[in-house]
């Protein structure tokens, strides 16, 4: 099932749909309400609560909580971010229905509180917090109050997780139908606590209108074996090794079997090649050159080039030569780096069969350092390669050229280890030779491996996730 991940806009018209379908505004910003009251009576210390209300509907959602709350005998504070006659539509309607006091926005306004619902802006921030309001935040952070953020901590970019002057360490953020980018991307997304997606009414039918083309990445199960099947139909995959680093290659070539590719070949140079005969029986062992007879096999049907293969001229042009094969293929590290002086010759090579996958350091050799989000620079990097683009770090970020884009929101810091990133390029690999389309199987791909670091578990290796990819509960 698709997680699908929706833009600030995106979100704002998943709202007018749902009211123009006959769902009254009133009536989800009750259900907003009552899903942030639910959270706070069960994260929040059993005292009084400060709750935070700003100028716009994220308010109104702040009053619909402080009268369900009160309405269950806690006590609250109810601090308002301007006049309460400048409100309006639904927001206001909340606010009268609130009978309590109501008073003016200030640091004061968390004295003897336990712990604080911020309400005072969503996720269409679009300025840096500043005046009382950013006083405080600041004072929240200062005191160092449990917290419940209404759709975003305030002071964060929905849209690009970017910190605007400041942001609260949450609990928890509740928000409402689906997550937006800036609760998958950091550093938003380390502000946020636990993200709790509501059901707040809006009906799933609106986003076959509005058609999000972004979504967290999912670790779909890769083909399974057909019971008539045999080495051959489940793909093969050739991974060119350099002839120091064949540690890499290695990685990759046991990760391409794991994951269920029928075979794994590993070509190397001449002198390579009785140190990696001595390893991995299973994996086959050949010879580099001749280059062109070794591309001759339709049977290698994917292609991994990158892992430990050397950077220079020699790598450069055996990755223009796989390019010209028309095979899907993972470009990494090295056939990557290789073409810092003329990005220019790799792009013109490249089509959207082929995965590019690089660390910001390798991104920045092919693109430059670019501005705006992880999700906006990798969005960009497609465009222009003409490929799929899998960005890697924490926020991990996975696009297409017509725009798609999956967010890996759950990959362990553990994965932060030598040789993490040639065991993903094997496993995109391993996924490319058994027919899965190269931005499925580097999405799917990026969240097999995030999957696999987590059950390695800490003080990880690289070579840890491989009795990983065992697990018999694994793949279901």
């Amino acid at each position: 099932m698709a997680h699908e991940v929706l833009t600030v806009a995106e979100m704002a018209r998943a709202d007018a749909l749902s009211i123009a379908a006959g769902i009254a505004g009133e009536r989800l910003m009750e259900a907003a309400g009552w899903a942030v009251a639910r959270q706070a009576a069960r994260r929040l210390p059993r005292g009084r609560i400060a709750i935070l209300c700003g100028p716009g509907n994220n308010g109104g959602d702040g009053f619909v909580a402080a009268r369900l709350l009160a309405r269950r005998g806690w006590a609250v504070r109810v601090a308002l971010l301007g006049e309460s006659s400048a409100l309006k539509g639904d927001a206001a309607r909340m606010a009268a229905r609130w009978t309590g006091p109501v008073e003016a926005l200030s640091p004061h306004s968390l004295d003897g509180c336990a712990g604080v619902i911020d309400a005072l802006f969503g996720a269409g921030l679009s300025r840096p917090l500043e005046g009382v309001a950013r006083a405080v935040i600041e004072e929240i952070i200062r005191r160092r109050l449990p917290t419940i953020a209404v759709d975003v901590p305030s002071g964060i970019d929905g849209d690009s997780g970017e910190i605007r002057g400041a942001a609260v360490d949450c609990l928890a953020t509740v928000t409402f139908f689906r997550k937006k980018p800036g609760h998958c991307l950091l550093p938003g997304r380390l502000k946020c606590g636990e993200i709790v997606v509501a059901d707040i009414g809006i009906p799933e039918a609106v986003l076959d209108e509005i058609a999000p083309p972004a979504a967290e990445a999912i670790a779909h199960p890769p083909p399974a074996p057909k019971v008539d099947g045999h080495k051959y139909r489940r793909g093969h995959v050739l991974v060119i090794a350099g002839s120091t680093m064949t540690g890499a290659a290695r990685l990759a070539a046991l990760a391409a079997r794991r994951i269920g590719a029928g075979l794994a070949t590993i070509a190397a140079p001449a002198e390579a090649l009785a140190s990696l005969r001595a390893t991995e029986p299973g994996t086959l062992i050949a010879a580099l050159e001749p280059f062109e007879a070794l591309l001759a096999d339709p049977r290698r049907n994917a292609i991994v080039i990158g892992p430990g293969a050397g950077r220079g001229a020699a790598t450069a042009a055996r990755t223009l030569a796989v390019l010209a094969t028309a095979r899907p293929a993972v470009l990494d590290a090295d056939a990557l780096t290789s073409f810092t002086d003329a990005p220019d010759r790799l792009f013109k090579a490249l089509s959207p069969l082929a995965v590019l996958t690089p660390h910001d350091g390798e991104y920045e050799c092919l693109f430059g350092r670019g501005e705006g989000s992880r999700l906006a620079r990798a969005r960009r990097a497609a465009t222009q390669a003409g490929a799929v683009v899998l960005l890697k770090g924490p926020d991990t970020v996975i696009a297409h050229p017509d725009g798609r884009a999956r967010l890996l929101t759950n990959a362990p810091p553990d994965l932060a280890t030598a040789g993490s990133g040639d065991v993903l390029a094997g496993i995109i690999g391993g996924l490319l030779a058994q027919g899965l389309p190269p931005f499925d199987a580097a999405a799917t791909g990026a969240a097999l491996h995030a999957r696999a670091g987590r059950l390695a578990g800490r003080g990880m290796i690289a070579e840890d996730m491989m009795e990983s990819l065992r697990i018999p509960s694994f793949f279901a």
